[in-house]
């Protein structure tokens, strides 16, 4: 059922003293975009749309095609609380529309709502809760970003070793005042790192609420003279920031994972999502893990995942079943870092959960043991395999495992794969002070 109806949301915005409108999208490689318009301009932009410029945004459309609309969805409507409180500023989250009137194929969110629909064919709800970590950072005397960490604090530690509480605190207020439902925040095991957790909600909400939640982040950190980033391993050395993802299906308002008779009380439909993203983890590993840095992050030592198994209790491997059952019986993949695009992550991850239990495929023998204390060989003996060790070597697997062509379609991921390509070339034609730190004088 729809939240907002477009009388509701013209008598709001003349209540609230609301005099611009914010009209925000994502790019294919996850940045939040936006247009800012007055209210004058709001009845004709719910009717109609608003025309912009495509051919400038990452991975969207070429010269000769470049109209595009963006098209209001009505319930992702709220006030920005950080903005002033008269004139108030208010948001959208867009979808994006072809002249034609046609979806975008090149829009993230479309591709997660095409996902979505197909789970929804074969009866099934997805629904998604995001663990986003991040760090704090100090800024120099121009206002630049640095490498030192607003505090010395580890997991879960209290005030005064944890100085960014005041941070998280305003952070999970301004949340609550647009509408989240924040469950938890603390203190995460690196210097300078958090988490702050929001209720599981349907999937295209979540990815919604993703982009909202980093905005927000960045926002209140630079009330405070700090600098938030998501990047997945800032520093050398700590713990890097991830983005675990627990996922669950539901049939007919029950949750499609649970099964009470069970030993581990899971379904034969959980048993094959989980086989089906353990066959394409891999090969949807450059979008859940986008970066050259990713990679530093996905080592053993730091508690990030590096091989491709599952276990009802283990956090060494990739998949992890937490102990609720019911309701919230789920399923946590714990490699995607917080700089992928929400909406592609999860249309993938979804894909191919989806895929296991179309193909009625079996989960391999789960792995209790801590796989960082395995040889190799050790490994090697019970077919566990290693993820991608780079981001060159993720595009090689996402090429030859084929889901994500498919589930992106070409326009998306041949925009993808030409971003990221440009992106490996560039890291490896650089000189860095490690090398130079190395070499020079050896050689």
């Amino acid at each position: 059922m729809a939240k907002y109806s477009k009388e509701d949301i013209l008598r709001i915005v003349k209540e609230e003293d609301i005099k611009f409108v914010r009209l925000q999208f994502t790019d294919v490689l996850g940045t939040l975009k936006n247009v800012a318009v007055t209210v004058s301009q709001l009845p004709k932009i719910l009717d109609e749309g608003m025309m912009f410029d495509g051919s400038s945004i990452q991975g969207f459309a070429r010269i000769e095609e470049s109209d595009m609309y963006l098209k209001p969805d009505l319930d992702t409507f709220v006030t920005l609380p950080w903005r002033p409180q008269h004139s108030k500023v208010a948001r959208f989250i867009c979808d994006i529309y072809t002249p034609a009137g046609e979806p975008f194929e090149g829009d993230p969110r479309y591709i997660l709502k095409k996902t979505i629909k197909e789970a929804e064919e074969m009866g099934y709800q997805f629904n998604v809760g995001n663990e986003c970590e991040f760090f704090l950072f100090q800024t120099d005397e121009n206002g630049a970003p640095t490498t030192i960490t607003n505090d010395e604090a580890g997991y879960f530690d209290l005030d005064p070793l944890d100085c960014g509480e005041d941070v998280r605190r305003e952070i999970c207020l301004t949340l609550e005042e647009m509408g989240y439902e924040v469950e938890a925040s603390h203190h995460e095991v690196a210097e300078g790192q958090h988490e702050i957790d929001f209720k599981y909600d349907s999937a295209l909400a979540t990815a919604d609420n993703v982009m909202t939640f980093k905005l927000v982040v960045k926002t209140i950190a630079k009330k405070y003279g700090l600098h938030a980033t998501f990047m997945p391993k800032p520093i050398f050395g700590i713990n890097g920031s991830g983005m675990h993802t627990n996922m669950s299906l539901f049939r007919d308002g029950k949750n499609a994972f649970f099964d009470e008779n069970d030993s581990l009380q899971l379904s034969k439909t959980a048993y094959s999502y989980i086989a089906g993203v353990l066959k394409h983890v891999a090969g949807i590993t450059a979008v859940t893990n986008p970066l050259v840095n990713s990679y530093k992050r996905l080592v053993p030592g730091y508690e990030a995942p590096c091989y491709i198994a599952w276990s009802a209790s283990n956090r060494s491997d990739i998949i992890r079943i937490p102990a609720s059952r019911g309701a919230g019986t789920r399923v946590e993949l714990r490699s995607p870092d917080p700089s992928t695009n929400p909406y592609l992550c999860l249309a993938l991850c979804l894909a191919a959960g989806l895929d296991g239990i179309k193909k009625n495929l079996d989960a391999p023998e789960s792995v209790d043991d801590n796989m960082f204390d395995m040889t190799q060989k050790e490994r090697d003996d019970r077919g566990i395999k290693n993820l991608p060790g780079s981001l060159k070597e993720a595009l090689d697997v996402m090429e030859k495992d084929g889901l994500a062509r498919e589930t992106l379609g070409e326009h998306v991921y041949n925009a993808y794969v030409s971003c990221k390509n440009a992106e490996w070339d560039s890291f490896r034609m650089y000189v860095s002070q490690w090398e130079v730190d190395e070499y020079i004088y050896q050689y």
